[in-house]
């Protein structure tokens, strides 16, 4: 059985962009190897920068939505995940929305978090490792 993994909106970012061909190298690697998890929050904002900063079109935005519904399993943000994430918030610091993912993770019972952003190998709950998969 694999690891189980949270992806963080950056690293999907990267799998739909073409500016950083070394990265999305990386971001498919990485994601090859674990049983990834995520939630509605990162797919929303991977939409609103696709639209914003990629001006992706509507039916290619469906077709992502699509290929990661079928790769992941997507967690929806509930009241549980929200209250968690206020808590991650007041005791580690990170910002509310990061405190969300984190937060989502956990309750996906996984055991990292791929990002770009936080604290590298920082644990948290002593649980969830933060992975920043660009940091060799």
């Amino acid at each position: 059985m694999q690891d189980k993994v949270f992806i963080d909106t950056n690293i999907f970012v990267y799998l739909y962009s073409s500016d950083e061909k070394d990265k999305k190298e990386k971001c498919l690697s990485a994601i090859g190897n674990y049983d990834c998890y995520t939630s509605t929050q990162a797919i929303n904002e991977l939409i609103n920068v696709l639209i914003k900063k990629f001006n992706v079109k509507p039916n290619i935005i469906k077709e992502v939505i699509d290929e990661i519904y079928s790769s992941c399993i997507v967690n929806n943000v509930d009241k549980e995940i929200i209250n968690k994430a206020l808590d991650i918030h007041f005791t580690y610091g990170f910002s509310y929305y990061d405190s969300l993912m984190l937060s989502s993770a956990l309750n996906s019972q996984c055991t990292q978090i791929l990002t770009e952003d936080m604290n590298n190998n920082q644990l948290i709950d002593n649980v969830l490792k933060i992975t920043n998969i660009f940091i060799d």
